[in-house]
């Protein structure tokens, strides 16, 4: 005990070696990238399955182009992704380590998974609601505001909740080329330092943060979903 309890992980909050600053590190990671995800994951989902749906060869095309290249950034693996993307992160971060670098990565893997989850969501809607509010004259945006995100959303709360949780894997492994967080401080003071407090200790923080994450987003999902309410 008194070994764990003089640490340096566990005694400063210096970045480079506190097991607490990376914590919020991963979880500012985390947060940034998911905002970011999102802004840009929903609408290029609801667009993929608006298009998969168009009587118009052009539009049809566009969702085939659009649908390759979102399963193209899917099949990538995160941590070749990332050193792929060295030179692009250079131009617009103006870095390739830190945070932020590692942010920019984890965007670019998160928006297509969240994109093809967004869409297997909304293609869950009941198609017999999207015509009887068609039917009532409305325009394919007012359908998209008043039925398929309303009637999709816990879905869509599971998937966000699903992208947070597989970005806070990559974060993990963004640590292997300078990213700090967690993983950062796994690999350099638990992997290369044989130490194996600090490896227990980053899993045991990661798998906390996973199960709170898990334990909200389902119990947001329920909040929203009327069909539960109505049972």
């Amino acid at each position: 005990m008194t070994e764990i309890l003089t640490n340096p992980v566990f005694t400063t909050w210096d970045p480079n070696f506190s097991l607490w600053s990376n914590t919020l590190i991963t979880l500012y990671m985390t947060a940034g990238t998911m905002l970011l995800s999102a802004l840009v994951g929903v609408p290029l989902g609801v667009a993929l399955f608006e298009t998969s749906r168009s009587p118009h060869g052009l539009t049809r095309w566009i969702n085939r182009v659009v649908g390759f290249a979102v399963n193209v950034g899917r099949s990538f693996p995160f941590i070749i992704l990332i050193i792929a993307l060295i030179p692009v992160t250079r131009f617009v971060v103006g870095r390739v380590t830190g945070p932020n670098a590692a942010m920019f990565a984890l965007t670019i893997s998160a928006i297509p998974f969240l994109a093809r989850l967004i869409e297997i969501n909304l293609q869950e809607v009941a198609a017999g609601k999207i015509e009887a509010v068609r039917m009532m004259g409305a325009t394919r945006f007012q359908v998209i505001r008043q039925v398929l995100l309303p009637e999709a959303l816990p879905g869509i709360i599971g998937s966000l909740t699903t992208t947070a949780i597989a970005v806070i894997g990559y974060t993990a492994m963004a640590g292997a080329v300078g990213g700090k967080g967690l993983g950062d401080l796994a690999i350099r003071m638990g992997y290369q330092s044989y130490d194996n407090v600090v490896m227990i200790a980053t899993v045991v923080i990661l798998v906390l943060i996973v199960i709170a994450l898990q334990s909200a987003g389902t119990a947001l999902a329920r909040a929203v979903d009327h069909r539960a309410v109505s049972r």
